[in-house]
């Protein structure tokens, strides 16, 4: 039988159209970036995470070789910001930095707008921060095991503070109880100064505060005092503070931000973001920034940041379904 024109030409033809198809692509990624790129902050200003992204953007941009600019969208306990990026473009001009939340909104809420594993793709885990286990200045406990000693004691009397129903400094707290085996009751605020007052009032006994910086005035200048940090090791700005992880085995909470960009985002640009956020927070202007709030810098690879956060969602559904936290 013969053969009509348009079925011999059609391989060819789709051959063509798969190779123009290519060098877009291959065009695209040798380019990259050839415009400014902006990283979304799903919070408002003013906070830890705005801070740390404004002083990032200020390398990336020189890594880059173009403008990295925030724009906060804040709503939803991150979600809005979040919704945005995922339904952008995967052409690596829309990032998301993100942080637990990211990773706890999956068990705190019954549906999200988008899926927290599958509409993203990790770039990389750029720092790491310790909350600070702080009492008050006339607490009866002057470490870990006195505290525990003291809660066990008085079972139905004390409080602990956190900046909101599940929080990162609410779920520290519920581990840290469920750890240990001691029952204090939740008092939620509206933010860290009014839960700080209510620490200095007496008001509540116990605070896991989330950022070092914030606490490090008050511990300094003996008007609270800090009996553990949640991370694994001890940090440089308490040197003499415990791990809680000294007293109480395999405790470890750790705040933590990084940057995502929409799934399906080509691997040579994922790779190009990745090597320039490594080498800013290396850098040793962003290095002594990080270094003032408390926190470290990683720079991890996009698959040691997507193994973290899979492992993290893990790890807080546990503790969210065995509490019954939910969201405010």
């Amino acid at each position: 039988m013969r053969r009509q024109p348009w079925v011999m030409h059609f391989k060819p033809m789709r051959l063509l159209l798969i190779g123009g198809m290519l060098w877009a692509h291959l065009t695209l990624w040798a380019t990259y970036p050839d415009k400014p790129i902006r990283l979304v902050i799903p919070s408002g200003s003013g906070g830890v995470t705005d801070l740390l992204a404004r002083n990032l953007v200020l390398q990336l941009s020189k890594e880059l070789g173009q403008q990295v600019f925030v724009e906060n969208r804040p709503g939803a306990s991150g979600i809005t910001g979040s919704l945005f990026v995922a339904n952008s473009a995967p052409d690596g001009y829309n990032l998301l930095m993100v942080f637990p939340t990211h990773v706890t909104n999956p068990s705190l809420f019954k549906k999200l707008p988008y899926d927290t594993l599958k509409s993203f793709q990790a770039v990389s885990l750029v720092s790491n921060v310790s909350s600070v286990f702080i009492v008050p200045q006339n607490s009866p406990a002057n470490t870990i095991e006195q505290f525990i000693a003291y809660a066990k004691s008085n079972p139905t009397q004390l409080n602990f503070a956190s900046v909101g129903s599940g929080s990162l400094g609410h779920l520290a707290a519920e581990l840290f109880q469920m750890s240990t085996g001691i029952t204090i009751a939740h008092i939620p605020y509206k933010g860290t100064p009014q839960a700080m007052t209510s620490i200095l009032s007496g008001e509540v006994q116990m605070y896991f505060v989330a950022s070092t910086s914030s606490a490090l005035p008050l511990i300094q200048s003996g008007q609270v005092k800090a009996l553990g940090v949640s991370s694994k090791e001890r940090i440089s700005l308490l040197p003499d503070v415990p791990a809680i992880a000294e007293s109480v085995k395999g405790y470890e909470v750790t705040g933590w931000n990084g940057i995502l960009s929409p799934a399906g985002t080509p691997g040579p640009i994922v790779d190009r973001l990745y090597q320039a956020i490594k080498k800013s927070v290396k850098s040793a202007d962003f290095s002594e920034k990080l270094r003032q709030e408390g926190a470290i810098g990683v720079g991890s690879s996009p698959l040691e940041f997507q193994d973290m956060i899979k492992k993290d969602i893990d790890k807080w559904r546990e503790v969210i379904q065995k509490t019954g936290i939910s969201a405010q």
